[in-house]
Protein backbone atom coordinates (compact mmCIF):
# COMPACT_ATOMS: atom_id res chain seq x y z
CA UNK A 1 0.00 0.00 0.00
CA UNK A 2 1.34 3.57 -1.06
CA UNK A 3 1.62 6.05 1.77
CA UNK A 4 -1.35 8.71 1.64
CA UNK A 5 -0.76 11.69 -0.98
CA UNK A 6 0.94 14.63 0.48
CA UNK A 7 -0.47 17.91 1.55
CA UNK A 8 -0.38 19.95 -1.67
CA UNK A 9 -1.03 23.47 -2.17
CA UNK A 10 -3.66 24.30 -4.14
CA UNK A 11 -3.70 27.54 -6.37
CA UNK A 12 -6.84 28.72 -8.82
CA UNK A 13 -3.71 30.81 -10.90
CA UNK A 14 -2.08 27.72 -11.52
CA UNK A 15 -5.15 25.86 -12.02
CA UNK A 16 -6.27 28.46 -14.55
CA UNK A 17 -2.54 28.61 -16.31
CA UNK A 18 -3.03 24.83 -16.57
CA UNK A 19 -5.93 25.26 -18.36
CA UNK A 20 -4.65 27.28 -21.04
CA UNK A 21 -1.84 24.48 -22.06
CA UNK A 22 -5.12 22.83 -23.14
CA UNK A 23 -5.88 25.90 -24.90
CA UNK A 24 -2.94 26.29 -26.81
CA UNK A 25 -2.44 23.09 -28.13
CA UNK A 26 -5.90 22.17 -29.25
CA UNK A 27 -5.48 24.16 -32.13
CA UNK A 28 -3.57 21.33 -33.30
CA UNK A 29 -5.95 19.31 -32.76
CA UNK A 30 -9.04 20.82 -34.60
CA UNK A 31 -7.14 22.63 -36.92
CA UNK A 32 -4.78 20.04 -38.56
CA UNK A 33 -5.20 16.61 -37.02
CA UNK A 34 -9.20 16.87 -37.16
CA UNK A 35 -10.12 19.40 -40.78
CA UNK A 36 -7.19 20.13 -42.50
CA UNK A 37 -4.69 18.03 -42.81
CA UNK A 38 -6.69 14.48 -43.57
CA UNK A 39 -8.27 15.89 -46.60
CA UNK A 40 -5.51 18.35 -47.70
CA UNK A 41 -3.15 14.84 -47.10
CA UNK A 42 -5.63 12.85 -48.65
CA UNK A 43 -5.75 14.83 -52.19
CA UNK A 44 -1.61 15.62 -52.11
CA UNK A 45 -1.52 11.50 -52.44
CA UNK A 46 -4.46 11.06 -55.03
CA UNK A 47 -2.36 13.98 -57.20
CA UNK A 48 1.11 11.70 -56.64
CA UNK A 49 -1.18 8.36 -56.84
CA UNK A 50 -0.41 5.50 -59.65
CA UNK A 51 -3.41 5.39 -62.57
CA UNK A 52 -4.53 2.43 -59.81
CA UNK A 53 -4.74 5.19 -57.29
CA UNK A 54 -2.36 3.97 -55.43
CA UNK A 55 0.61 5.50 -54.02
CA UNK A 56 4.03 3.91 -53.07
CA UNK A 57 5.52 5.51 -49.72
CA UNK A 58 9.15 3.42 -48.83
CA UNK A 59 8.05 1.18 -52.01
CA UNK A 60 4.88 -0.16 -50.40
CA UNK A 61 1.59 0.19 -52.28
CA UNK A 62 -1.20 2.14 -50.18
CA UNK A 63 -4.30 3.56 -51.42
CA UNK A 64 -4.24 7.14 -51.41
CA UNK A 65 -7.40 7.39 -49.24
CA UNK A 66 -6.39 5.27 -46.62
CA UNK A 67 -3.11 7.28 -46.83
CA UNK A 68 -3.78 9.09 -43.76
CA UNK A 69 -5.64 6.59 -41.44
CA UNK A 70 -2.33 4.70 -42.13
CA UNK A 71 -0.62 7.57 -40.30
CA UNK A 72 -2.72 7.91 -37.54
CA UNK A 73 -1.76 4.41 -36.74
CA UNK A 74 2.28 4.62 -37.33
CA UNK A 75 2.59 7.41 -35.12
CA UNK A 76 0.68 5.79 -32.45
CA UNK A 77 3.71 2.83 -32.78
CA UNK A 78 6.30 5.48 -32.37
CA UNK A 79 4.28 6.86 -29.04
CA UNK A 80 4.45 3.08 -27.69
CA UNK A 81 8.14 2.77 -27.47
CA UNK A 82 8.64 6.67 -26.44
CA UNK A 83 5.61 7.50 -23.92
CA UNK A 84 6.69 5.46 -21.44
CA UNK A 85 10.45 6.28 -21.53
CA UNK A 86 9.51 9.94 -21.28
CA UNK A 87 7.01 9.30 -18.36
CA UNK A 88 9.86 7.88 -16.32
CA UNK A 89 12.07 10.42 -16.91
CA UNK A 90 9.19 13.16 -16.69
CA UNK A 91 8.52 11.82 -12.71
CA UNK A 92 12.35 11.49 -11.99
CA UNK A 93 12.71 14.98 -13.17
CA UNK A 94 13.13 18.30 -10.82
CA UNK A 95 11.69 20.19 -13.90
CA UNK A 96 8.84 18.55 -15.41
CA UNK A 97 7.71 22.17 -16.96
CA UNK A 98 11.35 22.27 -19.22
CA UNK A 99 10.05 18.86 -20.31
CA UNK A 100 6.87 20.37 -21.24
CA UNK A 101 7.97 23.22 -22.67
CA UNK A 102 10.83 21.41 -25.23
CA UNK A 103 8.01 18.88 -26.57
CA UNK A 104 5.53 21.60 -26.89
CA UNK A 105 7.80 23.99 -29.30
CA UNK A 106 9.48 21.04 -31.15
CA UNK A 107 5.13 20.43 -32.30
CA UNK A 108 4.80 23.72 -33.02
CA UNK A 109 7.48 24.09 -34.99
CA UNK A 110 6.92 20.86 -36.71
CA UNK A 111 3.04 22.32 -37.16
CA UNK A 112 4.35 25.56 -38.45
CA UNK A 113 6.69 24.18 -40.81
CA UNK A 114 3.33 22.15 -42.75
CA UNK A 115 3.04 25.99 -44.35
CA UNK A 116 5.55 24.41 -46.86
CA UNK A 117 3.00 21.54 -48.37
CA UNK A 118 2.42 21.31 -51.88
CA UNK A 119 1.72 19.12 -54.70
CA UNK A 120 4.25 16.27 -54.49
CA UNK A 121 5.11 16.58 -51.11
CA UNK A 122 2.30 14.34 -49.50
CA UNK A 123 5.82 12.20 -48.35
CA UNK A 124 7.19 14.97 -46.37
CA UNK A 125 3.43 16.04 -44.76
CA UNK A 126 3.57 12.77 -43.07
CA UNK A 127 6.74 13.10 -41.37
CA UNK A 128 6.36 16.31 -40.40
CA UNK A 129 2.60 14.88 -38.73
CA UNK A 130 4.40 12.05 -37.48
CA UNK A 131 7.13 14.23 -35.56
CA UNK A 132 4.37 17.21 -34.56
CA UNK A 133 2.14 14.19 -33.25
CA UNK A 134 4.64 12.48 -31.26
CA UNK A 135 5.78 16.05 -29.61
CA UNK A 136 2.13 16.61 -28.69
CA UNK A 137 1.71 13.18 -27.16
CA UNK A 138 4.99 13.57 -25.44
CA UNK A 139 4.09 17.28 -24.26
CA UNK A 140 0.11 16.47 -22.92
CA UNK A 141 1.84 13.34 -21.09
CA UNK A 142 3.74 15.94 -18.91
CA UNK A 143 0.91 18.40 -18.94
CA UNK A 144 -1.72 15.27 -17.30
CA UNK A 145 0.82 14.45 -14.59
CA UNK A 146 0.34 18.05 -13.88
CA UNK A 147 -3.01 17.19 -13.08
CA UNK A 148 -2.57 15.32 -9.55
CA UNK A 149 -0.22 18.84 -8.83
CA UNK A 150 -2.61 21.43 -9.41
CA UNK A 151 -6.46 20.00 -8.52
CA UNK A 152 -6.92 18.01 -5.04
CA UNK A 153 -9.04 14.57 -5.60
CA UNK A 154 -12.11 16.06 -4.85
CA UNK A 155 -11.66 18.67 -7.56
CA UNK A 156 -10.18 16.72 -10.26
CA UNK A 157 -13.77 15.87 -12.43
CA UNK A 158 -14.08 19.64 -12.05
CA UNK A 159 -10.76 20.47 -13.04
CA UNK A 160 -10.07 17.86 -15.96
CA UNK A 161 -13.51 18.71 -17.44
CA UNK A 162 -12.51 22.53 -17.51
CA UNK A 163 -9.33 22.20 -19.07
CA UNK A 164 -11.29 20.05 -21.90
CA UNK A 165 -13.74 22.49 -22.13
CA UNK A 166 -11.23 25.29 -22.57
CA UNK A 167 -9.30 23.69 -24.85
CA UNK A 168 -12.40 23.31 -27.16
CA UNK A 169 -12.86 27.28 -27.16
CA UNK A 170 -9.19 27.44 -27.96
CA UNK A 171 -9.71 24.80 -30.71
CA UNK A 172 -12.72 26.49 -31.92
CA UNK A 173 -11.35 30.43 -32.08
CA UNK A 174 -8.75 29.60 -34.17
CA UNK A 175 -10.77 27.34 -36.21
CA UNK A 176 -13.61 30.26 -36.72
CA UNK A 177 -10.30 32.65 -37.67
CA UNK A 178 -9.41 29.95 -39.93
CA UNK A 179 -12.52 29.54 -41.83
CA UNK A 180 -13.18 33.26 -42.37
CA UNK A 181 -9.43 33.09 -44.10
CA UNK A 182 -10.80 29.90 -46.13
CA UNK A 183 -14.05 31.30 -47.57
CA UNK A 184 -12.78 35.11 -47.50
CA UNK A 185 -9.56 33.41 -49.50
CA UNK A 186 -10.31 35.55 -52.76
CA UNK A 187 -10.33 38.51 -51.11
CA UNK A 188 -7.29 38.45 -49.17
CA UNK A 189 -6.08 37.61 -52.97
CA UNK A 190 -5.00 33.67 -52.23
CA UNK A 191 -5.80 30.51 -53.41
CA UNK A 192 -7.86 27.85 -51.37
CA UNK A 193 -4.82 25.90 -51.11
CA UNK A 194 -2.67 28.78 -50.13
CA UNK A 195 -5.68 29.18 -47.12
CA UNK A 196 -5.22 25.49 -46.18
CA UNK A 197 -1.56 26.09 -45.72
CA UNK A 198 -1.68 28.77 -43.74
CA UNK A 199 -3.96 27.15 -41.25
CA UNK A 200 -1.84 24.53 -40.85
CA UNK A 201 1.02 27.02 -40.15
CA UNK A 202 -1.52 29.47 -37.80
CA UNK A 203 -2.51 26.25 -35.51
CA UNK A 204 1.51 25.89 -34.58
CA UNK A 205 1.78 29.59 -33.78
CA UNK A 206 -0.84 29.92 -31.90
CA UNK A 207 0.33 26.74 -30.17
CA UNK A 208 3.56 28.33 -29.50
CA UNK A 209 2.27 31.99 -28.65
CA UNK A 210 -0.21 30.26 -25.52
CA UNK A 211 2.52 27.79 -24.45
CA UNK A 212 3.95 30.83 -22.88
CA UNK A 213 1.14 30.54 -20.41
CA UNK A 214 1.49 27.44 -18.88
CA UNK A 215 5.21 27.67 -19.21
CA UNK A 216 4.69 31.00 -16.52
CA UNK A 217 1.90 29.79 -14.63
CA UNK A 218 2.69 26.19 -13.60
CA UNK A 219 5.14 25.41 -10.70
CA UNK A 220 7.74 22.52 -10.49
CA UNK A 221 7.33 19.96 -8.04
CA UNK A 222 9.88 18.49 -6.11
CA UNK A 223 10.07 14.97 -7.72
CA UNK A 224 8.51 12.14 -4.99
CA UNK A 225 11.11 9.32 -7.19
CA UNK A 226 14.75 9.85 -7.25
CA UNK A 227 17.64 7.84 -8.91
CA UNK A 228 19.63 5.26 -6.93
CA UNK A 229 23.44 5.97 -6.83
CA UNK A 230 24.94 5.25 -9.91
CA UNK A 231 21.64 4.79 -11.73
CA UNK A 232 21.23 6.00 -15.14
CA UNK A 233 17.66 7.39 -15.72
CA UNK A 234 17.85 7.58 -19.27
CA UNK A 235 18.26 3.90 -19.53
CA UNK A 236 15.52 3.40 -17.01
CA UNK A 237 13.43 5.24 -18.91
CA UNK A 238 14.57 3.19 -21.86
CA UNK A 239 12.88 0.11 -19.97
CA UNK A 240 10.00 1.51 -18.57
CA UNK A 241 7.29 0.38 -20.96
CA UNK A 242 7.82 -3.39 -19.72
CA UNK A 243 8.28 -2.14 -16.33
CA UNK A 244 6.11 -0.10 -15.98
CA UNK A 245 3.37 -2.83 -17.23
CA UNK A 246 5.02 -5.73 -14.90
CA UNK A 247 4.09 -2.89 -11.66
CA UNK A 248 0.65 -2.08 -13.28
CA UNK A 249 0.12 -6.12 -11.96
CA UNK A 250 -0.02 -4.57 -8.47
CA UNK A 251 -3.37 -2.64 -9.51
CA UNK A 252 -4.91 -5.00 -11.10
CA UNK A 253 -8.52 -2.47 -11.74
CA UNK A 254 -5.90 0.58 -12.88
CA UNK A 255 -4.56 -2.35 -15.45
CA UNK A 256 -8.20 -3.29 -16.33
CA UNK A 257 -9.77 0.61 -16.70
CA UNK A 258 -6.65 1.39 -18.67
CA UNK A 259 -7.02 -1.60 -21.12
CA UNK A 260 -10.96 -0.31 -21.35
CA UNK A 261 -9.35 3.28 -21.99
CA UNK A 262 -7.36 2.15 -24.71
CA UNK A 263 -9.85 0.75 -26.63
CA UNK A 264 -12.95 2.55 -26.28
CA UNK A 265 -10.75 5.82 -26.67
CA UNK A 266 -9.13 4.50 -29.76
CA UNK A 267 -12.45 4.34 -31.28
CA UNK A 268 -13.41 7.96 -30.34
CA UNK A 269 -10.06 9.26 -31.68
CA UNK A 270 -10.62 7.35 -34.86
CA UNK A 271 -14.22 9.14 -35.58
CA UNK A 272 -12.45 12.75 -34.50
CA UNK A 273 -9.41 12.58 -36.75
CA UNK A 274 -11.63 10.93 -40.05
CA UNK A 275 -14.40 12.92 -39.46
CA UNK A 276 -13.11 15.18 -41.90
CA UNK A 277 -11.68 12.56 -44.93
CA UNK A 278 -15.24 11.34 -44.04
CA UNK A 279 -17.31 14.16 -44.92
CA UNK A 280 -14.98 15.38 -47.96
CA UNK A 281 -14.32 12.51 -49.54
CA UNK A 282 -17.01 10.36 -49.39
CA UNK A 283 -20.31 12.95 -48.91
CA UNK A 284 -18.13 15.27 -50.92
CA UNK A 285 -19.06 18.07 -48.72
CA UNK A 286 -17.57 21.51 -49.55
CA UNK A 287 -14.24 22.42 -47.23
CA UNK A 288 -16.16 25.76 -46.12
CA UNK A 289 -18.98 23.67 -44.66
CA UNK A 290 -17.05 20.57 -43.23
CA UNK A 291 -15.20 23.85 -41.25
CA UNK A 292 -18.14 25.11 -40.14
CA UNK A 293 -19.70 21.60 -38.73
CA UNK A 294 -16.18 21.09 -36.69
CA UNK A 295 -16.15 24.25 -35.82
CA UNK A 296 -19.62 24.18 -34.16
CA UNK A 297 -18.31 21.08 -32.86
CA UNK A 298 -15.74 22.83 -30.96
CA UNK A 299 -18.51 24.82 -29.27
CA UNK A 300 -21.12 22.31 -28.40
CA UNK A 301 -18.15 19.88 -26.90
CA UNK A 302 -17.77 22.73 -24.51
CA UNK A 303 -21.51 22.45 -23.42
CA UNK A 304 -20.84 18.58 -23.28
CA UNK A 305 -18.09 18.88 -21.14
CA UNK A 306 -19.90 20.86 -18.70
CA UNK A 307 -22.94 18.66 -19.23
CA UNK A 308 -20.82 15.44 -18.52
CA UNK A 309 -19.72 17.16 -15.29
CA UNK A 310 -22.57 17.79 -13.77
CA UNK A 311 -23.93 14.26 -14.73
CA UNK A 312 -20.76 13.24 -12.61
CA UNK A 313 -21.43 15.06 -9.83
CA UNK A 314 -25.32 13.79 -9.59
CA UNK A 315 -24.90 9.91 -10.75
CA UNK A 316 -20.78 9.78 -10.41
CA UNK A 317 -18.06 10.10 -13.16
CA UNK A 318 -18.10 6.39 -13.72
CA UNK A 319 -21.81 6.28 -14.79
CA UNK A 320 -21.68 9.12 -16.82
CA UNK A 321 -18.12 7.73 -18.42
CA UNK A 322 -20.64 4.18 -19.19
CA UNK A 323 -23.58 6.43 -20.06
CA UNK A 324 -21.45 8.21 -22.92
CA UNK A 325 -20.20 4.79 -24.28
CA UNK A 326 -23.99 3.63 -24.47
CA UNK A 327 -24.82 6.52 -26.83
CA UNK A 328 -21.33 6.39 -28.96
CA UNK A 329 -22.02 3.00 -29.87
CA UNK A 330 -25.68 4.43 -31.03
CA UNK A 331 -24.14 7.08 -32.84
CA UNK A 332 -22.04 4.88 -34.68
CA UNK A 333 -24.67 2.03 -35.81
CA UNK A 334 -26.26 5.33 -37.25
CA UNK A 335 -24.15 6.07 -40.04
CA UNK A 336 -26.06 4.39 -42.80
CA UNK A 337 -28.99 7.21 -42.31
CA UNK A 338 -25.99 10.21 -42.42
CA UNK A 339 -26.11 10.81 -46.18
CA UNK A 340 -26.42 14.74 -46.61
CA UNK A 341 -24.72 17.67 -45.47
CA UNK A 342 -27.64 18.37 -43.11
CA UNK A 343 -27.40 14.65 -41.55
CA UNK A 344 -23.59 15.51 -40.84
CA UNK A 345 -24.68 18.75 -38.66
CA UNK A 346 -26.70 17.24 -36.86
CA UNK A 347 -24.34 13.68 -36.32
CA UNK A 348 -21.59 16.02 -35.79
CA UNK A 349 -23.40 17.91 -32.77
CA UNK A 350 -24.55 14.57 -31.14
CA UNK A 351 -21.15 13.19 -31.30
CA UNK A 352 -19.97 16.73 -29.88
CA UNK A 353 -21.71 16.03 -26.56
CA UNK A 354 -20.91 12.58 -25.49
CA UNK A 355 -16.97 13.62 -26.93
CA UNK A 356 -15.21 16.26 -24.31
CA UNK A 357 -17.46 14.72 -21.04
CA UNK A 358 -16.28 10.78 -22.02
CA UNK A 359 -12.82 12.54 -22.48
CA UNK A 360 -12.38 14.64 -20.04
CA UNK A 361 -13.76 12.45 -16.93
CA UNK A 362 -12.18 9.34 -18.23
CA UNK A 363 -8.92 11.44 -17.24
CA UNK A 364 -10.24 12.09 -14.29
CA UNK A 365 -11.20 8.94 -13.24
CA UNK A 366 -7.93 7.46 -14.06
CA UNK A 367 -6.03 10.17 -12.07
CA UNK A 368 -7.81 8.34 -9.07
CA UNK A 369 -6.22 5.33 -9.57
CA UNK A 370 -2.54 6.21 -10.50
CA UNK A 371 -0.15 5.46 -7.36
CA UNK A 372 1.35 8.85 -6.07
CA UNK A 373 4.97 9.88 -7.82
CA UNK A 374 4.06 7.78 -10.67
CA UNK A 375 1.74 10.30 -12.46
CA UNK A 376 3.89 10.84 -16.36
CA UNK A 377 4.62 7.02 -15.70
CA UNK A 378 1.45 5.83 -16.14
CA UNK A 379 -0.03 8.78 -18.07
CA UNK A 380 2.26 7.56 -20.75
CA UNK A 381 0.50 4.40 -21.10
CA UNK A 382 -3.10 6.74 -21.20
CA UNK A 383 -1.41 9.17 -23.69
CA UNK A 384 -1.00 6.15 -26.31
CA UNK A 385 -4.92 6.98 -27.23
CA UNK A 386 -5.50 10.52 -26.28
CA UNK A 387 -6.10 13.49 -28.27
CA UNK A 388 -5.88 12.56 -32.08
CA UNK A 389 -3.94 9.40 -31.44
CA UNK A 390 -5.20 6.16 -32.36
CA UNK A 391 -3.89 2.86 -33.95
CA UNK A 392 -5.89 0.04 -33.67
CA UNK A 393 -9.28 1.70 -35.03
CA UNK A 394 -8.13 3.68 -37.80
CA UNK A 395 -6.02 0.72 -39.04
CA UNK A 396 -9.27 -1.46 -38.83
CA UNK A 397 -11.10 1.40 -40.58
CA UNK A 398 -8.37 2.08 -43.66
CA UNK A 399 -7.89 -1.68 -44.28
CA UNK A 400 -12.14 -1.79 -44.37
CA UNK A 401 -11.87 0.98 -46.85
CA UNK A 402 -9.16 -0.09 -48.47
CA UNK A 403 -10.72 -3.65 -49.34
CA UNK A 404 -14.67 -2.95 -49.37
CA UNK A 405 -14.69 0.20 -50.63
CA UNK A 406 -17.43 1.41 -47.94
CA UNK A 407 -16.77 4.65 -45.64
CA UNK A 408 -20.19 3.37 -44.17
CA UNK A 409 -18.80 0.07 -43.38
CA UNK A 410 -15.65 1.45 -42.33
CA UNK A 411 -17.29 3.36 -39.81
CA UNK A 412 -19.71 0.46 -38.88
CA UNK A 413 -16.41 -1.26 -37.22
CA UNK A 414 -15.54 0.53 -35.22
CA UNK A 415 -18.55 0.17 -32.95
CA UNK A 416 -16.25 -3.11 -32.13
CA UNK A 417 -14.19 -0.72 -29.91
CA UNK A 418 -16.94 0.99 -28.11
CA UNK A 419 -18.37 -2.64 -27.12
CA UNK A 420 -15.59 -4.54 -25.77
CA UNK A 421 -14.27 -1.18 -24.14
CA UNK A 422 -17.22 -1.01 -22.37
CA UNK A 423 -17.80 -4.47 -21.80
CA UNK A 424 -13.95 -4.16 -19.78
CA UNK A 425 -15.23 -1.04 -18.00
CA UNK A 426 -17.86 -2.71 -16.61
CA UNK A 427 -15.62 -5.03 -14.43
CA UNK A 428 -13.75 -1.74 -13.39
CA UNK A 429 -14.35 -0.98 -8.88
CA UNK A 430 -13.16 2.60 -9.07
CA UNK A 431 -13.12 2.62 -5.30
CA UNK A 432 -11.40 -0.39 -5.22
CA UNK A 433 -8.93 0.70 -7.66
CA UNK A 434 -8.27 4.22 -5.66
CA UNK A 435 -7.88 1.96 -2.72
CA UNK A 436 -5.10 -0.28 -4.23
CA UNK A 437 -3.24 2.98 -5.30
CA UNK A 438 -2.89 4.42 -1.97
CA UNK A 439 -5.99 6.75 -2.81
CA UNK A 440 -9.35 7.89 -1.71
CA UNK A 441 -12.47 7.72 -4.55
Amino acid sequence: MNSPEPKLEYRRGEQRAWYMYDFANSAFNSTVVTLFLGPYLTELAKTAADPSGLVHPLGIPVDARSYWSYLISLSVLTQVFCLPMLGAIADYSPNKKRLLGIFAYIGAGSTIAMFALQDGLYLLGGILFLIANLAFGCSVVIYNSFLNDVAPEAERDSVSSKGWGIGYLGGGILLALNLLLFQKAEAFGIDKGMAVRISLGSAGAWWAIFGMIPMLGIRNRKPQRTAAAGENVFAKGFLQLFQTLRDMRHYPQTLTFLVAYLIYNDAIQAVITLAGQYGSDYLKIPLESLTLAILMVQFVAFGGAMLFNLLAKLFTAYRAVVLSLIIWTVLMCGVFIVKTTGDYFVAAALVAVVMGGSQALSRSLYSLMIPHGKEAEYFSLYEISDKGTSWLAPLLFGLMLQFTGSYQLAILSLVIFFLLGLGILLKVDVKRAALEAGNEA
